[in-house]
C-alpha cells in the first residue's frame, strides 16, 4: 500500500500547469516532471510501463496490472485514466505547490482536479498489485496529458493501443473509469464541447474620419446580440437531457482593432457551445452559424474558423452495466452514492469514440476545482481509493445470472 496523503503531497509539489494554448516557458508548465515522477513510481513497484509522446514536454504514461485471467482467455481489460495537468495559478490565495493539510483537507493546485483522483487510483492500483485478488481483471492505468485544453492525450490512446510496437494493452479495453471530482457519485452522462473563433471583417480608416471605414467591432456587436439571443432563448427551447439539462452557449474571449486611432478592420470572438448527448458536434456548429447568418441586422459577412476544440458528449445509453458495478461498490462506502450527469466534459468524450463504455468517478467536488484555494477532503480521498479497490477486485460482474 502507499501513503495517500504523502503521494498526493508529492504530486501537488510538482507543477504541471497547462499553458492553455499560449506560448510559455519555465519549469511550472507542462507535465514532464510529473511524468518522470510517475515513471519512477511504477518502476519502484515493479509494474511494466510505457510513455507515449503527445506533444513536446507532454507524454501519456501507461502502466499494466495483469489480471487473474488472461485477456486471451476471456479476461476483462479495464482502463483507469487520470490527467496530469492543472489549470493556471494566477490569483490563488494559497501557495499553489506547497501542499498543506489542515482540518481534514489538503490544499494546493491540483489537489481536487485531478491529482486527488489520480492518487485514489494509484492507491487502489498498488493494493491490487500486492493482493492479486482471484477475480481481478487486467487493469491499465494511464496518467494522461493535456486534458484541460483539448484532451489531446486521451485522443491519442487509440493510436497507442492499436500500435504493434506497444506491449501494455493486450487489446481495446472493455470499459474505462475516468478520474474527476464527482463527490463519489458515478457520472454516466456529460456535455460535450465545440469551440471556435468567429470573425467580423471591417475597413480600416483614420479615427478622425470614421465614416470612411467600417468598424469590425461595431459589426461584432450585432453578432453578440445574435449569440446572446441564441443562448438565452434558442438553447432553452432545444430538447434537454434528463441528467445534463439544457445546451448552453458562451462567448469567452474577444479581441480586435489595431490601435486607438484606427477604425478596427477586424474583430474576433471565441465561442463555447456545450453539446448534449444525442446532439452532433458538426450539426451544433452549423446551427449556431445559421442562427447568426439569419439574424436581423447582419447584412455583412461573418467568418467562422473550423473548431479548434471539440469533445463528444458522454451518453448514458451504453454504460449502464459499468455504472451499476461501480455504484454498487461506492454505496458500500457512501450509501447515498448515485448516478448523475454533469455540465462539464472529461476525457471520456475522446475515449468513447473508440466505442469503449466510460463512466466518470472520483473524490472531491467540481466546486473546489480551479479555485483560488483549491482543496480536497482527505476522507473522500481514502473512500475513493477503497471504492476503486473494491471495483478492481472483480471488475465488471456478470449480471446474466
Amino acid at each position: 500500500m502507499i501513503e495517500l496523503e504523502k503521494t498526493l503531497s508529492d504530486l501537488i509539489s510538482i507543477p504541471s500547469v497547462n499553458p492553455m494554448g499560449q506560448s510559455v516557458s519555465g519549469s511550472n508548465y507542462y507535465e514532464t516532471e510529473l511524468t518522470n515522477y510517475l515513471q519512477n513510481f511504477f518502476e519502484s513497484h515493479g509494474l511494466p510501463w510505457a510513455r507515449q509522446a503527445v506533444a513536446p514536454q507532454r507524454d501519456n504514461i501507461f502502466a499494466r496490472l495483469d489480471g487473474a485471467v488472461s485477456p486471451d482467455n476471456g479476461g476483462q481489460v479495464i482502463l483507469w485514466d487520470a490527467h496530469q495537468d492543472t489549470v493556471q495559478v494566477d490569483g490563488m490565495t494559497i501557495p499553489p505547490w506547497t501542499p498543506t493539510i489542515k482540518d481534514g483537507r489538503i490544499y494546493g493546485r491540483g489537489s481536487c482536479d485531478d491529482k486527488g483522483g489520480m492518487v485514489a487510483m494509484l492507491g487502489a492500483f498498488i493494493r491490487l498489485a500486492e493482493k492479486r485478488p482471484a477475480k481481478m481483471p487486467t487493469i491499465i492505468m494511464v496518467c494522461s496529458a493535456n486534458e484541460e485544453f483539448g484532451a489531446t492525450g486521451a485522443a491519442a490512446f487509440e493510436e497507442f493501443w492499436n500500435s504493434n510496437s506497444q506491449t501494455i494493452f493486450p487489446r481495446v479495453p472493455d470499459a474505462a473509469i475516468i478520474a474527476e471530482p464527482t463527490g463519489l457519485d458515478v457520472v454516466t452522462a456529460h456535455k460535450g464541447t465545440v469551440r471556435w473563433w468567429c470573425r467580423t471583417p471591417g475597413v480600416a480608416a483614420h479615427s478622425s474620419q470614421p465614416d470612411s471605414g467600417k468598424s469590425a467591432i461595431f459589426r461584432m456587436r450585432h453578432v453578440l446580440d445574435a449569440l446572446e439571443k441564441y443562448g438565452s432563448e434558442v438553447c432553452r427551447k432545444l430538447p434537454g437531457h434528463p441528467l445534463c439539462g439544457q445546451p448552453t452557449l458562451s462567448v469567452g474571449m474577444i479581441k480586435g482593432g489595431r490601435g486607438i486611432n484606427t477604425v478596427a478592420d477586424e474583430c474576433s470572438i471565441a465561442l463555447d457551445r456545450r453539446v448534449l448527448p444525442g446532439e452532433e458536434v458538426d450539426a451544433v456548429y452549423q446551427q449556431v452559424i445559421d442562427h447568426i447568418n439569419n439574424y436581423p441586422g447582419i447584412d455583412f459577412e461573418v467568418e467562422h474558423e473550423p473548431p479548434f476544440t471539440f469533445m463528444q458528449p458522454l451518453s448514458d445509453e451504453s454504460n449502464g452495466h459499468l455504472a451499476d458495478c461501480l455504484k454498487s461498490c461506492s454505496r458500500k462506502i457512501k450509501p447515498d452514492s448515485k448516478i448523475v450527469g454533469t455540465p462539464y466534459g472529461t476525457n471520456a468524450g475522446k475515449i468513447i469514440q473508440s466505442n469503449v463504455p466510460c463512466v466518470v468517478f472520483g473524490p472531491g467536488s467540481i466546486e473546489q476545482a480551479h479555485t483560488r484555494d483549491e482543496w480536497l477532503s482527505l476522507d473522500e480521498l481514502h473512500k475513493a481509493s477503497e471504492i476503486l479497490y473494491q471495483f478492481g477486485k472483480n471488475g465488471l460482474v456478470d449480471s446474466s445470472g
